[in-house]
């Protein structure tokens, strides 16, 4: 690897994806063992490392959505660069068990004493891993590297001529760069029409909207004690909300014969939640590791996607990759089922031996493989155990309640069977069910990714459907959450809308509403309104003045995709030509020099938000676990070996 004399990158976004392509460029520079010159200034509102997101000293009652074990800033693949520094988050967080850092706060030492590898570390504790990490990354770097950060934002690249580019920083200083890496994270965007109107009559009204944030930025001190407020949006940011309402402000859960009790402390709101299911995602199970050991996907497979691609047809979604990953779900459940419930079939052999002879995708079309598994089931299994795969996400689908409260219980009812099967782990056949489904997304996403499938079912099928069901089933909060709003529930804290809300402003007496279709009673009311949702990941509503300008300019632009309908629509991310990723432009050329990296990449990508996969003992090593190390890696050579 030949270095340029005079090598200048500018990395814009210095979170988790930025500190990864600086890693990756102190490796790469280290296994070269040159002694050229090598510049990187990293450009960052925020402190590099954190970044946004995963800052130090915010709340710890934001809890990551992966154990300990799971995350890491540090590749572990050995045909990589082997990196000058740093470990996995869980051996730093065993190292400072052992040796803790001088400068560990109080708080931290504290969650530190009691944190185990499947227990689910604050954001606030990964934050201190990503600094720390960067720090040691620093101290370590080689000779002829050095590293500059700008903690301001970047606001502009254009191209000077010859190759290189100017940086204009929010400072008036400029940077020129040999390379640009845009690792821009979580990105402000614009409101969409609905919440353009319910902000403005906020404004006229003297009402609160709370529109759709990084919850760590959010003042939740301005939601009064006592009063109620309306939460749309059930998923995991949801869960912060309510923790920041109900703990953080000195609310306790206390266990009990029956499970958890909440003891309000008095300063918090009526929380009334609402979401398009009426229920929370389900929360995860119970195990020893990211993926449950005893479900191997028999159907799904990296030798099936093999054989699709040898074929010389892209792939659709929904005709070829879910009727694999569904075989899948059916198979772990009911096999599950067999194991744990033995009186469940009565003539376990025979059915489970049927079952796989109507599974099998070379015996039967696209066409009638389901209806020789229903006539397996109609024979073995009664209507009580049998799986409604599509109706887990929406428990409370098809019934009516003659009031909130009646709604209530029975998501009450749900919150405990869900926390139930999760204490069960591999022992549930729910569960299960789910967790081949999770096994199936880390094969989906090298299988889809960079034009897999067909824009059509990315359209329809990956991101149509699949994508808000599966995230309902496996992407869900640790059982205790589910716990805790149970108990909330049982205090009178929260209460629910129901499924299908609508939500709206009562002018004349100055509140906003919501009400479900399938709840009688009056609409809910309140005069503050909180989006438990994470800021709309979609580059044409972004409101970030550098990737503003640059689509502006036509240096990036949208990814455009086909609908089933023949018409083409804007997808989420930018359109990038691959490896490494470099967007395209208006006109249809490469953008040389210019690399884009994570959230950014979610129409090449699906799955772009989740960290990398550390390697973990007894567990499945899917491809897709390091993808974002790996592109990282890519981008770091091809920066360094610029003539």
């Amino acid at each position: 690897m030949e270095l340029s004399q005079s090598n200048r990158a500018v990395i814009i976004g210095g979170g988790p994806r930025g500190t990864s392509v600086l890693e990756r460029l102190l490796a790469h520079a280290a296994a070269a063992g040159s002694s050229l010159r090598l510049h990187v200034d990293v450009v960052d509102p925020y402190p590099a490392g954190p970044g946004h997101v995963w800052q130090p000293g915010q709340s710890r009652l934001f809890l990551m959505n992966t154990q300990s074990f799971y995350p890491t800033l540090i590749p572990q693949d050995p045909a990589l660069p082997a990196p000058v520094a740093g470990t996995t988050f869980d051996q730093w967080r065993a190292k400072q068990q052992r040796d803790p850092l001088p400068d560990l706060t109080a708080d931290e030492l504290a969650e530190l004493a009691v944190l185990e590898s499947t227990d689910f570390p604050s954001r606030a504790l990964y934050g201190r891993y990503l600094s720390s990490t960067l720090a040691e990354l620093l101290d370590k770097a080689p000779d002829g590297v050095t590293v500059e950060f700008h903690q301001t934002s970047a606001q502009s690249v254009r191209p000077v001529g010859d190759g290189t580019y100017d940086v204009g920083l929010a400072t008036g200083a400029t940077l020129r760069a040999d390379s640009v890496v845009l690792a821009l994270g979580h990105i402000p965007s614009r409101l969409n029409p609905e919440q353009r109107e319910l902000q403005a009559s906020a404004a006229q009204l003297g009402l609160q909207y709370f529109p759709p944030a990084v919850p760590a930025d959010v003042d939740w001190a301005r939601i009064p004690a006592g009063e109620p407020v309306l939460v749309r949006g059930m998923g995991l940011n949801f869960f912060d909300t309510m923790g920041q309402l109900t703990e953080g402000r000195g609310g306790k859960f206390v266990p009990s014969g029956s499970g958890l009790e909440y003891e309000p402390s008095g300063q918090e709101p009526l929380i009334i939640a609402a979401s398009r299911r009426g229920t929370p995602y389900r929360a995860k199970a119970a195990l020893p590791g990211y993926y449950a050991p005893s479900i191997t996907l028999r159907y799904l497979t990296e030798a099936a996607i093999g054989r699709l691609a040898r074929t010389g047809i892209r792939p659709s979604f929904d005709h070829d990759l879910w009727p694999l990953l569904h075989r899948d779900a059916l198979w772990a459940y009911y096999s599950t089922l067999v194991r744990s419930q033995p009186g469940a079939v009565p003539d376990a052999p025979a059915f489970l031996a049927a079952l796989e002879e109507a599974l099998q995708p070379h015996a039967h079309s696209a066409a009638n493989w389901e209806d020789s598994v229903e006539s397996v089931l109609a024979i073995h299994v009664g209507p009580r155990h049998r799986l409604d795969l599509p109706g887990l996400t929406a428990p409370l689908a098809g019934r009516s309640f003659a009031s909130r409260g009646e709604h209530d219980a029975a998501v009450v009812e749900f919150l405990l069977d869900d926390a139930r099967r999760s204490a069960l782990g591999e022992d549930d056949p729910v569960k299960m069910a789910i967790g081949a489904l999770h096994h199936g997304r880390a094969v989906l996403k090298t299988a889809v990714a960079d034009g897999g499938i067909t824009d059509e079912s990315w359209v329809a099928g990956l991101r149509g459907w699949f994508e808000s069901f599966v995230e309902g089933l496996a992407s869900g909060p640790p059982a205790l959450r589910a716990e805790q709003l149970a108990a909330l529930a049982r205090a009178g804290v929260v209460s629910f809308v129901g499924p299908d809300p609508k939500f709206g402003v009562d002018r004349k007496a100055a509140v906003f509403t919501a009400a479900s279709p399938w709840v009688a009673g009056p609409p809910a009311t309140a005069r503050t309104m909180v989006e438990a949702l994470a800021p709309g990941n979609r580059v044409s509503a972004n409101d970030s003045p550098v990737l503003e300008q640059l689509l502006s300019d036509g240096l990036v632009r949208p990814k455009l995709m086909m609908t089933p309908e023949g018409a083409p629509i804007q997808s989420t991310g930018l359109d990038v030509e691959p490896h490494p990723y470099r967007p395209v432009a208006a006109n249809g050329s490469v953008t040389q020099n210019l690399y884009v990296l994570g959230l950014q990449l979610s129409s090449a990508q699906w799955g772009t938000a989740i960290a990398a996969e550390s390697v973990q003992a007894a567990s499945p090593t899917y491809r897709s676990g390091q993808r974002t190390l790996r592109d990282a890696d890519e981008i770091a050579a091809a920066i360094l070996n610029r003539a």
